[in-house]
């Protein structure tokens, strides 16, 4: 009874999907850029923080399926997706990580290449627009539905880290930051085709949740590919306003040292804050055991255990490399494939662009692939936005429009 039930919730929700895409992809974005697996786990006392994550990651899968349903599917021969599959079954000629069984590989194998997915259906031009809309407007929406949690009791707005406060909304600031950085890559590349008064505001709304969320990597890449649109375009007057802007923030930096960012400049210590070098050994030691195909995906998951007593201390066993992480499951061959997928995929998506949009895309996928050095940008919740986002906007292109509108 309980399997029928299941299976019947699942239409349901697969026929609600089809229906309305639209919403269902509002709707999927904003759920994941609130975190649910961060105040929904800590709200009902669930500890089931990973299969939040799933069901999340899950109900994406069940929107292309609905999509594919509705519009039909297209080629992309260069989809990343592949990378992964390959790396599948590589580790599993090679053998499997120790203690990686293999229905967490596939897991694994669903979770990593199901942000891909999209890029394999044909996507109209409404929903196209919906998804633009909610990478620009997600974080702000973020900050909002975590202040009412913060007013109900439910939640709070803000961390406090060595005396200075980090803003995590409904979430971690790490995450937030990781969706706000989206929302500035999709107003870039929207400002670069037509700019619009509601593009630029966005923009200045997720630079701002960066700043208050003290993440650092996000800030300094946001802070370039601005840079790199302002020089784009010659907008000099901007360019010296910003500069002014950074300059009366040093001014008066003795002012604003209750922000983690202007903090960290007095600090002696203000590297590997979230103990990456502990983390790392234990990647770098998996990747030279098999150095060539790895040991399967979502080795990354096992290589340092969840019942561990680094674990415990860190509160999480991720990589903080993606580098690090595909080289320990896939080996240099499957690190090489999956670079070498996305440099084409992003290639042939931006190619037919207007010649500032292709160029800021470019940038940011190289500011993307600098964040992955440090980050975990490709199995994090952010990269299900992210990489959708990049199939719309590459629709976009394909299909001769220059803008989200």
């Amino acid at each position: 009874m309980i399997l029928l039930l299941v299976v019947l919730l699942v239409f349901c929700v697969l026929g609600a999907t089809i229906v309305l895409p639209r919403q269902a992809a509002i709707f999927w974005m904003l759920a994941l850029e609130t975190s649910p697996d961060s105040w929904l786990d800590q709200w009902a006392g669930l500890a089931q923080h990973e299969t939040i994550i799933g069901i999340m990651k899950a109900y994406g899968i069940v929107l292309a399926v609905a999509l594919a349903l509705r519009h039909g599917m297209r080629r992309d021969r260069h989809n990343p997706g592949f990378a992964f599959a390959t790396m599948f079954l590589t580790g599993l000629l090679h053998g499997l990580f120790p203690g990686l069984s293999l229905l967490s590989s596939l897991r694994s194998l669903i979770g990593s290449a199901s942000p891909f997915l999209f890029s394999f259906i044909r996507l109209d031009r409404p929903f196209r627009h919906a998804v633009i809309w909610a990478a620009l407007w997600g974080p702000f929406c973020t900050v909002c539905f975590g202040a009412v949690l913060a007013a109900i009791g439910l939640d709070h707005m803000y961390v406090l880290e060595q005396g200075a406060l980090r803003l995590g909304a409904s979430g971690e600031p790490p995450f937030l930051a990781g969706f706000a950085l989206v929302g500035i890559y999709a107003a870039l590349v929207e400002i670069a085709g037509t700019p619009r008064r509601q593009t630029v505001a966005s923009l200045a709304v997720n630079l701002v949740i960066i700043l208050l969320t003290g993440a650092r990597m996000p800030l300094a890449i946001a802070g370039f590919e601005i840079l790199a649109l302002l020089l784009l375009q010659r907008r000099l007057l901007l360019l010296a306003a910003s500069g002014a802007g950074i300059a009366a923030a040093l001014l008066f930096s003795g002012a604003l040292s209750f922000l983690r960012i202007i903090d960290l400049t007095k600090l002696g210590e203000a590297t590997d804050l979230s103990h990456r070098g502990l983390v790392w050994p234990y990647f770098e030691a998996a990747f030279w055991s098999s150095p060539f195909i790895g040991w399967g995906v979502g080795a990354g998951k096992v290589i340092i255990p969840l019942t561990s007593r680094l674990d415990q201390f860190l509160g999480t066993n991720a990589a903080h490399d993606e580098y690090l992480r595909i080289g320990a499951e896939g080996g240099m061959f499957g690190l090489a494939l999956l670079i070498a997928l996305l440099a084409l995929w992003v290639r042939r998506g931006s190619a037919t662009m207007a010649p500032d949009q292709r160029l800021m895309v470019r940038l940011i996928f190289i500011g993307f692939a600098v964040h992955s050095a440090t980050d975990n940008t490709m199995i994090a919740t952010t990269s299900s936005v992210f990489f959708l986002w990049a199939s719309c906007i590459f629709a976009n292109a394909e299909n001769g429009t220059t803008a989200a509108a």
